[in-house]
This record gives C-alpha cells, sequence and structure tokens, in this order.
C-alpha cells in the first residue's frame, strides 16, 4: 500500500462520542437514511472501552465539535479511557433522553441504538435518530482541519525521567524504551510508525 493517508481525504467530521458510563472522539459518522428518524452509523475501535460501553447500553449521542471547541473536550474524550477516569467531571452536559451531551458544541444528536456489525478491528453501530438540536451556528470541525492544527488541541505532558512514545494521531502516550513490534494505538488504532519519541 503506498499511502493510505489518503483516508484522510474522505470528508469526516470531529464528534464526541457519549453513552452512559463514558465516550471518546470519533470521525467516522455517517448519515445513511433519510426521514423523521433519520439511521446514523458511527465505528468504533474494538479496543475503545466506549465500544464496550455501547454494546451495554441502547442509546447514545453525538455532539459536532466546532474548530473553537475547547481543547480540553478533545484531550479529556481523545486520549483519555473512561476505565480510568469520569470524563464528565469537568466538562460541562446536558443530560437529553438520559444520555450526557456536550455543551460547548454545535449540537448533538440522541441516538437509539438498533444495529451493530463488528469486523476485525472496529464495530460499527447504527442508531435512530431520536432527539437533536442546535446550540449554535459554527463551522463544524472537520478532521482535515483537526490533522492540521492537532498540536493547539492536544498538549500532551510526559512524566519525568521516563520514555514517552506519542501518537501523532491522537496524542495518546505509551511509556517504555522500546514500542512492541505489532503495537497498535488503543485510542485510534494507527500502528507504532505514527508514533514518536518525545524529549524527556
Amino acid at each position: 500500500m503506498k499511502n493510505k493517508k489518503i483516508t484522510r481525504k474522505i470528508s469526516q467530521g470531529v464528534y464526541a462520542l457519549t453513552t452512559n458510563g463514558g465516550g471518546c472522539i470519533v470521525d467516522a459518522v455517517s448519515q445513511i437514511s433519510t426521514g423523521n428518524n433519520p439511521l446514523i452509523a458511527v465505528s468504533v475501535m474494538k479496543d475503545n472501552y466506549t465500544n464496550e460501553l455501547l454494546k451495554k447500553n441502547n442509546k447514545f449521542a453525538l455532539s459536532v465539535l466546532d474548530r473553537n471547541v475547547d481543547p480540553k473536550i478533545i484531550t479529556t474524550f481523545g486520549t483519555k479511557s473512561s476505565r480510568d477516569i469520569d470524563k464528565y467531571e469537568n466538562v460541562e452536559t446536558e443530560d437529553i433522553e438520559e444520555i450526557k451531551v456536550i455543551k460547548d458544541s454545535i449540537g448533538y444528536m440522541v441516538l437509539e441504538k438498533i444495529d451493530s456489525i463488528d469486523n476485525d478491528t472496529h464495530t460499527l453501530f447504527i442508531g435512530k435518530l431520536v432527539e437533536a438540536d442546535i446550540y449554535k451556528e459554527e463551522k463544524p470541525m472537520t478532521y482535515e482541519y483537526y490533522q492540521e492544527n492537532k498540536d493547539d488541541y492536544i498538549k500532551v505532558t510526559t512524566e519525568k525521567n521516563k520514555t514517552a512514545w506519542v501518537c501523532t494521531i491522537c496524542g495518546y502516550v505509551y511509556y517504555g524504551e522500546e514500542l512492541p513490534e505489532d503495537f497498535k494505538c488503543p485510542i485510534c488504532g494507527v500502528d507504532r510508525s505514527l508514533f514518536k519519541k518525545a524529549d524527556h
């Protein structure tokens, strides 16, 4: 494969996916039907704890992020695990249909899960839109825009005197002298070639 980065040119947005117990940042979102209750599909990596949560819950939400979103939302939902922290503790949310949505967003879609499809690395969750609203009129953050400006959104700090490898896509930090040969980022799924060694 000569350069799979061409997939970044597929027009995608950046969203905060939330469900009971946690959430994560996602970009692979698509409307797949129309009507009063359109269907929305979202792909979530199997190694991500949110995948496990979505399999237990019957509702989830997608908050549409804009270019001026508080970077804390990106780092909290994109580089940390709900296994380890309460992602909602320091982020302003609103309860809609018993699901938390991010207030610092363009708006939200609350979905009732109706199906899921597994492949080797991800699960495609399909939801029926049951509630939605717009908070403000702003330009949505595209995946391409995020990639071009991610250093402004992700401020990575590493532990002193520890060798750290930082994912250049999402900011996840791996500690160890070397990255394992078959290592993949547990947050966004990229391989070790997209990690860089951080300065102590």
